[in-house]
């Protein structure tokens, strides 16, 4: 078995992971044990817009391919631009971290054109890979694992626990600054994410909740402001909630970029949110953090990192990952603002994933 470790000849690698922001987020600590154990290496990463402006900048990485190879328009002629720019390259080493059905047949007319990188690895087996994860039907598996699991069959050690993305400094001032602002005092505020994607509006926990639990925050003294974050999507959610909550919640939505959210977690003393890719990436800060999540498996959903629980009620219909609607929505009314103030301010249990009894 090749140790790729210790081959001083790998001096070329490229890491492929297309979307979402939770997804990339996620897989970032991933990119990081990459590059921790090939310092010397070339790292170029190919993901696709918008995301590929988390890297903007990142030292980590060479070149960011942002090709979008799976638009519709000129997906052929797209497809031989990766393949020649791939070619070029020289890659002795690519790690698919998106491993779907089009990432494999693209590294399969990789290899029919003449390709010659000398080691691929995979998140699931296939024959393409050189090395790769557990099979598919491991479903209950978070995606994170499935990607640590295919470095470690290639001897490829995997010790960061959470996201890791670059923050320059002309960032950091600018939320800095916002902070100053806000009046907001590190480790005197939380943060919390209450949407997410408008498909999939089942995850959301509702304006109720959050007003109840940011005054619960506030008025036990645990806080003193807590700041609501989100996208134009999501920016009713958030009026509304600040209007419930009343004095001492700080409504953001709508004005803070993507990356500004990895400074505002590290001030926080607390975070909360819903199954979103938002939360992913605030996972990169390790001040405890609960996840709210109803239809979605909090097992592969919960972000990396042992500051971060996920709850969810124990019900025959959970996991349902429904989109439609829903006549009960039992799922997220049984969880309360008393029980998510419980897991963030008591000591974590083992399990970072918390079934709630049904009843």
């Amino acid at each position: 078995m090749p140790d790729l470790l210790h081959d001083a000849s790998i001096r070329r690698i490229l890491i492929i992971k297309w979307s979402a922001l939770g997804d990339i987020a996620m897989a970032s600590c991933v990119m990081e044990d990459i590059h921790q154990a090939f310092p010397h290496a070339r790292i170029d990463l190919h993901t696709l817009p918008p995301w590929d402006k988390l890297f903007l900048n990142d030292p980590r990485f060479s070149t960011i391919i942002s090709l979008d190879v799976r638009a519709r328009q000129h997906r052929w002629s797209k497809l031989w631009q990766w393949i020649s720019l791939v070619r070029h390259n020289h890659y002795d080493l690519i790690v698919d971290l998106q491993s779907n059905d089009r990432s494999r047949m693209m590294l399969r007319l990789l290899k029919l054109t003449g390709n010659a990188t000398r080691y691929l690895i995979g998140n699931a087996p296939a024959r393409v890979y050189h090395f790769s994860g557990p099979p598919l039907h491991a479903m209950q598996m978070n995606p994170v694992e499935r990607m640590r699991m295919a470095l470690r069959a290639a001897g490829i050690p995997t010790r960061t626990p959470r996201p890791v993305l670059h923050i320059d400094a002309a960032r950091r001032e600018r939320v800095a600054q916002l902070c100053r602002q806000q009046d907001l005092q590190a480790g005197r505020y939380a943060l919390f994410y209450p949407g997410c994607q408008a498909a999939g509006y089942l995850k959301r926990w509702g304006e109720v909740n959050y007003a109840v639990l940011a005054r619960l925050l506030i008025d036990r003294q645990r806080v003193d402001k807590v700041v609501l974050i989100g996208s134009q999507d999501e920016m009713e959610d958030c009026r509304r909630i600040a209007e419930m909550a009343g004095t001492g919640v700080v409504n953001l939505c709508g004005q803070t970029e993507v990356l500004d959210i990895v400074p505002l977690a590290e001030g926080a003393c607390y975070q909360v949110g819903n199954d979103t890719g938002t939360a992913h990436l605030a996972a990169s800060a390790p001040v405890p953090m609960v996840v709210v999540c109803g239809p979605t498996d909090a097992y592969r959903v919960r972000p990396q990192g042992n500051n971060v629980i996920a709850l969810q009620a124990d019900l025959p219909c959970k996991n349902c990952y429904c989109k439609q609607a829903c006549d009960h929505h039992t799922c997220m009314k049984r969880i309360t603002p008393d029980l998510v103030l419980r897991a963030l301010t008591e000591p974590p249990p083992v399990d970072r994933v918390v079934m709630l009894p049904a009843s």
